[in-house]
């Protein structure tokens, strides 16, 4: 049942897409393709920019002594939203701008944390 209603997801998106477009397209022309090279321009940027940053914030996530998957998972937010910005399609573009702007820190707070209230120190005794 899960499977098909994810292959009914998967086939109804390019449809939506479509129909989109070409209403869009016919109420705005070839505003609308200047619209969609330059998302497209976007997209390819914002992936080649995740690209080179990835290791860096890895290596600041490991200094700050922060898990190294929530720097992964904010990488590849950002991957997956460049890719939704190069698909030419205006929900695709929603969903890269919504994947951009939403924070996600709600699920991110108990790894970033304290460490259960645990104090780290050395001591000794002086009688």
């Amino acid at each position: 049942m899960y499977l098909l209603f994810l292959l009914l997801i998967l086939l109804a998106f390019p449809v939506v897409e479509l129909v989109l477009l070409f209403k869009l397209g016919a109420m705005f022309g070839w505003w609308l393709g200047l619209y969609l090279l330059a998302s497209a321009i976007l997209g390819f940027l914002l992936i080649q920019d995740e690209r080179v940053m990835v290791f860096g914030r890895l290596v600041q996530a490991l200094q700050r002594d922060c898990h190294p998957l929530l720097a992964l998972f904010a990488c590849a937010r950002k991957m997956i939203a460049g890719l939704l910005l190069i698909f030419p399609g205006i929900v695709s573009d929603v969903l890269a701008l919504l994947l951009l702007i939403l924070p996600l820190r709600s699920w991110r707070q108990p790894l970033l944390g304290e460490r259960d209230g645990v104090i780290e120190g050395e001591w000794r005794r002086e009688d």
